[in-house]
C-alpha cells in the first residue's frame, strides 16, 4: 500500500480561554480527522492550557485566488480608516486649547472682571 494517499495534511488552531480567538498553531499529517485530533491534543495540551482545539484538512481551505487579492487593493484614498488618517488631529486639538485658555479666559474663572 502506497502511503502517498494515506496521509493528509491538517492544520491544527487553538483557544487558550472561550473568549479569546482562534490561534494557528501547527501542521500535522494523519490518515483522517479523527486520529489528527487526537495527535494535536497530545502534541498541543501538554505544552499549555486550551479550551478549544480545531482541525481542518488543508485541502478544505480555500485562499483567495489572484484575481480576488487584486480586488482588495483601494482605489481612492482612505487614510481616515486607519489611525494614521488621524495623526494630525492631537497636534491641531493642542492649538485649540492653547488658543482658548488664554489669560482672560483663565481670568473670568475667578469672577473677577479684567480691567
Amino acid at each position: 500500500m502506497s502511503t502517498k494517499g494515506f496521509y493528509k495534511e491538517f492544520e491544527v488552531f487553538s483557544k487558550r480561554t472561550h473568549t479569546s480567538p482562534l490561534q494557528y498553531q501547527f501542521s500535522l499529517l494523519a490518515p483522517n480527522k479523527e486520529i489528527a485530533l487526537i495527535m494535536a491534543q497530545e502534541n498541543f495540551m501538554r505544552r499549555e492550557p486550551v479550551v478549544d482545539i480545531w482541525v481542518v484538512e488543508r485541502s478544505h481551505i480555500r485562499r483567495m485566488t489572484q484575481e480576488e487579492k487584486e480586488s482588495l487593493h483601494r482605489i481612492d484614498n482612505k487614510d481616515y480608516r486607519t489611525t494614521k488618517g488621524y495623526g494630525y488631529l492631537k497636534k491641531k486639538w493642542r492649538q485649540y486649547e492653547q488658543g482658548m485658555l488664554d489669560e482672560q479666559e483663565i481670568m473670568s474663572w475667578g469672577g473677577k472682571k479684567q480691567e
